[in-house]
C-alpha cells in the first residue's frame, strides 16, 4: 500500500510539475519566462530526484548577467519557496540557495545577500513550515525548519565577516586584512563563527535518512561550511594569541565566553562530522590553549588590581594615622602645629 501511495504522490507530483510550468508560461513576461522554467525545473515534486546538477549550474549561468536578472532570479526563488507546502520543493529551493552561496557568481550572490530590501535576519520565514501528508514528510519538515535557520546564520555570519563563508568565489586575502583588524572586530567575527557553529549543532537529532538524497546534499554542505568555518576561526585565534599582551580586561573576558561556547559544541560535532581533520584537532588544541591563556591573563589582571588596590588602602591608612595622631595630642602653642602643617599635607598627597 505505501508503494501506491508514493507512486500516486509522484504522479500528483508531476502533474503539479507540469500545471506550474503551463502557469509560468502564462503569468510570466517574456523576459523572466525562462527564470521561471529554470526554477521550476530544478525544484519538481519527485522526492526520489536529486538536485540536477546541469539545472543548477543553467540557473547560476542565467544569474550572472545583468544586476535586474539577478535580482528577479532570486526573488523567482523566493517566491517558489515561500508558496510551496510541498517538503521536497522547499528542501531543493534551500538547496539552490546553498550552491548560490557556495558557487554562485558574484552578481547572483549579492543580489541574495540584499534580499529582502527591508533587511533582517527571518526573511526565509520557515519557522512554522509543516508537511504532514506522510510521516516522512513531516520528520522532513523538521530538517527544513533547522535548514532555514541555519542558511540565515550563514548568510548573517557572511555579512559580518564581509564575503561568503565557503564561497569559491570569494578571494580575500584574509591573512593580510586580519592584522589590520581592531580586537572588537576580531571579537566579532569570532562570535558570529561560533553562532554558525551553535547553528549547525542543532541539526534534527533524527539522522535516519532514510536514503533520501536531498538530506545527503544538505549534510555534504554542512561538512563543507564546517571545515570552512574552522579554517576562519583558526586565522582569527591565531592572531588573538599574537595580541594577548594588548587584551583589554573586558575583551578577554568576552573572548573567553565566547571560546567556551564554542567547546560548548565540540561533543555535538564530534557526532555530526565523525571524519577527524588535521584542521579541526588544531581547532581544539588552539581553543584550549587560547583559553588558559587567558585564565592566566585575567589572574593578572586580578593581582595587578589587588596591588593597586592595597596600596591605595595603606596610603588611606597612614594619612588616617598621621591625622589622629596631630588630633589626639593638645599643645599649647601652635607653633608645632604650623611646623608640622607641611608635614600632614604632604602625607595625604
Amino acid at each position: 500500500m505505501g508503494k501506491k501511495i508514493t507512486t500516486l504522490r509522484d504522479l500528483i507530483g508531476a502533474i503539479k510539475d507540469k500545471a506550474s510550468q503551463s502557469k509560468a508560461a502564462f503569468i510570466s513576461k517574456p523576459s523572466s519566462f525562462s527564470l521561471h522554467l529554470a526554477v521550476l525545473r530544478a525544484t519538481t515534486h519527485a522526492p526520489s530526484s536529486p538536485l540536477d546538477d546541469h539545472h543548477i549550474s543553467s540557473l547560476l549561468t542565467l544569474g550572472d548577467s545583468s544586476r535586474a536578472t539577478a535580482s528577479s532570479l532570486i526573488v523567482i526563488i523566493m517566491d517558489r519557496l515561500h508558496r510551496t507546502g510541498d517538503s521536497t520543493v522547499a528542501l531543493k529551493c534551500l538547496l539552490i540557495i546553498h550552491q548560490i552561496i557556495k558557487r554562485g557568481p558574484f552578481i547572483l550572490q549579492d543580489q541574495l545577500s540584499i534580499f529582502p530590501a527591508t533587511g533582517g535576519r527571518n526573511y526565509l520565514k520557515l519557522s512554522a513550515f509543516s508537511d504532514g501528508a506522510t510521516a516522512s514528510r513531516f520528520t522532513i519538515s523538521a530538517w527544513i525548519r533547522f535548514y532555514s535557520r541555519y542558511i540565515e546564520s550563514l548568510l548573517y555570519t557572511s555579512r559580518i565577516l564581509g564575503y561568503f563563508l565557503s564561497s569559491s568565489s570569494s578571494s580575500c586575502n584574509t591573512d593580510e586584512k586580519i592584522s589590520t583588524f581592531l580586537n572588537s572586530d576580531l571579537i566579532r567575527d569570532v562570535d558570529s563563527l561560533v553562532q554558525l557553529i551553535e547553528e549547525t549543532v542543532k541539526l534534527p537529532d533524527s539522522l535516519l535518512l532514510d536514503g533520501n538524497k536531498l538530506l545527503y546534499e544538505v549534510i555534504g554542505l554542512l561538512s563543507s561550511d564546517y571545515l570552512s568555518t574552522v579554517n576562519e576561526l583558526l586565522i582569527r585565534l591565531s592572531e588573538f594569541k599574537e595580541r594577548l599582551s594588548c587584551l583589554s580586561f573586558g575583551d578577554s573576558v568576552e573572548l573567553s565566553f565566547i571560546l567556551k561556547r564554542l567547546e560548548g559544541c565540540k561533543e555535538r560535532l564530534s557526532v555530526l562530522f565523525s571524519v577527524k581533520k588535521p584542521s579541526t584537532e588544531l581547532l581544539w588544541c588552539s581553543v584550549s590553549e587560547l583559553s588558559l591563556k587567558i585564565d592566566d591573563l585575567k589572574v593578572d589582571f586580578s593581582k595587578r588590581k589587588l596591588i593597586t588596590f592595597e596600596k591605595s588602602s595603606e596610603s588611606a591608612r597612614f594619612n588616617n594615622r598621621v591625622m589622629k595622631f596631630g588630633d589626639s595630642v593638645q599643645f599649647s602653642s601652635g607653633r608645632y602645629e604650623m611646623t608640622n602643617l607641611p608635614m600632614i599635607v604632604e602625607g595625604r598627597n
